[in-house]
């Protein structure tokens, strides 16, 4: 406690809260703050370019559920992390991002390196500051933490003014944190609850719907309780992979656009769909009149601005969805129904989702020695046997890896989801591999997405973070080729990457180590290869796989959900 430099105060705010690494790139705006770190227990992790900084950042918080923080300098050094920023605000990430700013007397000045970073990410962040005065530099950072980690979830930004982090200020007493204006809602109304619960205990064809929030409140195990409590199946998001076993009967996988066959019928299907930590977002509803067009919607989430947005729902409760889990568990518990003849009257409806897995599995047509991704992303999850981080940059390689690899743990499956950002992977692989030093951390990408940030090969290497790399690589940008072959008379528009690196050499350039496959006989040898080197080094392990292969199940544009194109 007492006076110090801004700068000071600013490492004693972190080390308040827990933070242990840091992710930035230096500048003048924020050189007295690089200086004091030198001599601080926080750990600073140098990047290559600030959007990588605050993937990485974004990358820990997701596998730790911590606020994941991030340092950049004024102008450039703010606005190249303005996409990882967006993408953290889609998904819900806890982050602090501190921004450098030009000397508060030049602020609208046009001064070298000055942008309005505040305006520009206002609408990307769920709240930012900028310090104008020293007295508020300590509570801006205190309360920033706060807003991060509390409610729903999200980015926050603190502009910094050189003068500001150069000045003495007080560093005053830790004090609890209210807010007349923010008092997020944890606590269900036990009214809807029970609404909810006896709804449930109805119906005939209940599905579990769930999303990243189930994830984010670490709730996990409270929706398996439910679940397995009465037998009804589960689908997840993108976003919510993991939050219930991959591998377990109930499981129906992802749905959604590319989602399976059997939790598209499902919802479409059922009597009574239990929305839980879910934004219904438009790549899981297709065309909204056709969306559980029969079923009584609960939703829960702690965001009310979420609850009927896009669908309208029947029984909303705002509240967080581990508390608002607990609590259906009890009142379950407490009912006095016997709750093994529920589960005993949703077995009909189970045998009819088991026939829709066995008519329609997730597949893909086997063509001898042409690599397919579908083989690769089995191979990893069996070699591992499920238990990597994945992390993944954006297009089919994320589909691909969604779809085959089999998440049984939440915090396991790190990707971009609202925003869809290419080059995500990499740097959020890293953030994961700090987090975790002793996990195999494995990013799917595709050989577009990689060279959006491949320049963090230099840093997995300059802080001994050896990841494993594990390109797709089919010479084309896969998505939008997928559509323009559907839809476009397979007008290959800007989507065919005539010029792509030797990614084995650069893996050597960037002292790390390159492998090939270029048959399917070859597939399993060099994953298990991969495995061994990435214990000490980072590796880069190419596919090179059919070239043309798409990712199935898909549902075209303004389609209803039930109509899929299947293999």
């Amino acid at each position: 406690m007492g006076k110090m430099r801004g700068s000071e105060a600013i490492i004693q705010c972190l080390l308040e809260e827990g933070v242990k690494t840091i992710f930035g790139f230096p500048g003048g705006a924020v050189i007295d703050l690089y200086d004091d770190l030198m001599d601080s227990e926080v750990k600073h992790v140098l990047v290559r370019h600030e959007q990588g900084a605050v993937h990485a950042a974004d990358g820990l918080a997701r596998v730790t559920g911590d606020v994941g923080v991030a340092l950049l300098t004024s102008g450039p050094g703010a606005t190249n992390g303005v996409t990882a920023i967006a993408t953290a605000y889609m998904d819900s990430i806890p982050m602090v991002i501190l921004t450098g700013q030009v000397p508060t007397p030049l602020i609208g000045n046009d001064a070298f390196q000055e942008v309005d970073i505040v305006g520009i990410t206002r609408p990307c962040t769920k709240h930012n500051y900028l310090v104008s005065k020293a007295e508020d530099l300590v509570p801006t950072l205190r309360e920033a933490f706060h807003i991060a980690k509390t409610g729903r979830p999200g980015p926050v930004l603190i502009d910094l003014p050189k003068d500001i982090v150069a000045t003495m200020v007080d560093f005053t007493e830790k004090k609890p944190i209210r807010m007349q204006n923010y008092q997020p809602t944890y606590e269900p109304h036990m009214g809807q609850i029970e609404k909810a619960c006896k709804e449930i205990l109805k119906a005939k064809q209940p599905v579990l719907y769930v999303g990243g929030g189930v994830i984010l409140s670490n709730a996990a195990d409270e929706l398996t309780e439910l679940a397995q409590k009465l037998n009804i199946p589960v689908t997840m998001t993108l976003m919510g992979l993991g939050a219930y076993p991959g591998s377990d009967k109930l499981s129906m996988g992802m749905l959604g656009m590319h989602g399976s066959y059997t939790a598209n019928m499902a919802v479409a299907k059922s009597d009574v769909l239990i929305a839980v930590g879910a934004r219904f977002d438009d790549r899981v509803t297709g065309r909204i009149d056709a969306f559980a067009p029969h079923a009584k919607i609960i939703h829960i989430d702690i965001d009310p601005t979420s609850i009927s947005k896009n669908v309208k729902v029947d029984i909303p409760i705002v509240a967080d969805c581990k508390c608002s889990l607990t609590e259906m568990n009890t009142w379950l518990n407490n009912c006095g129904e016997d709750l093994a003849a529920v589960c005993d009257s949703h077995s009909p409806w189970i045998e009819t989702v088991n026939e829709w897995t066995k008519k329609h599995p997730m597949t893909y047509i086997d063509e001898g020695e042409t690599i397919k991704p579908q083989f690769v992303v089995e191979k990893l999850d069996e070699l591992t046997h499920g238990d990597a981080i994945i992390t993944t940059e954006v297009g089919q390689n994320q589909m691909w890896a969604a779809q085959f690899y089999k998440f049984n743990k939440p915090r396991r499956l790190v990707t971009s989801g609202g925003l869809g950002t290419m080059g995500y992977g990499l740097p959020a692989a890293i953030g994961a591999k700090m987090a975790f030093p002793d996990a195999t951390v494995i990013d799917v990408a595709g050989d577009g997405s990689i060279q959006m940030n491949i320049q963090e090969l230099a840093t997995a290497k300059q802080y001994d973070c050896p990841v494993l790399i594990c390109i797709l690589n089919n010479n084309y940008l896969g998505m939008v080729r997928q559509w323009q072959e559907l839809f476009y008379d397979k007008r290959y528009a800007a989507t065919v990457m005539e010029v792509t690196p030797d990614f084995c050499a650069l893996a050597e350039a960037y002292g790390a180590v390159g492998i090939l496959a270029t048959k399917t006989s070859e597939v399993e040898g060099a994953i298990k290869e991969a495995l061994e080197q990435v214990k000490t080094k980072t590796v880069i392990l190419e596919f090179k796989i059919a070239r043309e292969e798409g990712v199935f199940p898909m549902v075209p544009a303004g389609k209803a959900t039930t109509e899929m194109l299947l293999v």
